[in-house]
């Protein structure tokens, strides 16, 4: 019974880690639109700082503690193949958090080097780990 309770609110917190990581890269898209100073860039910056502050770091966090929580609770996990490359992608899409922050923290100094071409198609990456990490936990395909 412990083991589903901790599996429902590991699910409920990667859907609040992988929408926040989705949106927070358009909001410096937008704010990349506009100068420092200007409102459009205030608002954008203010936006997602609270994201990253309230939802992003936190779900992250907790995904990573209840994910681990599910592998100790269920060390069984750990002798799927599957499993080991569903942790890898994880790895890689909490890096991609990491360079996400990064960017933004960028972005709110003004800094300039930061394209928002590469920052529209790293928006896509997320979504891309995401659909190969359900593949390999509903289907188990090796």
């Amino acid at each position: 019974m412990l083991y589903e309770w901790v599996r429902a609110f590991h699910i409920i917190c990667v859907i609040a880690l992988m929408a926040s990581l989705l949106i927070y890269p358009r909001y410096k898209i937008h704010q990349l639109s506009s100068a420092p100073g200007e409102p459009l860039f205030e608002a954008m910056k203010k936006a997602s700082q609270q994201l990253r502050m309230i939802i992003m770091n936190p779900s992250l966090i907790l995904v990573w503690l209840l994910g681990l929580t599910m592998l100790w609770l269920n060390p069984g996990l750990l002798s799927q193949s599957w499993m080991h490359v569903k942790l890898l992608l994880v790895l890689i899409l909490s890096a991609l958090h990491g360079h996400f922050i990064s960017v933004g923290k960028k972005v709110d100094r003004g800094a300039d080097g930061v394209s928002v071409r590469r920052l529209r198609m790293m928006n896509e990456v997320p979504f891309v780990l995401m659909i190969a990490i359900v593949i390999l936990v509903v289907v188990e395909p090796f």
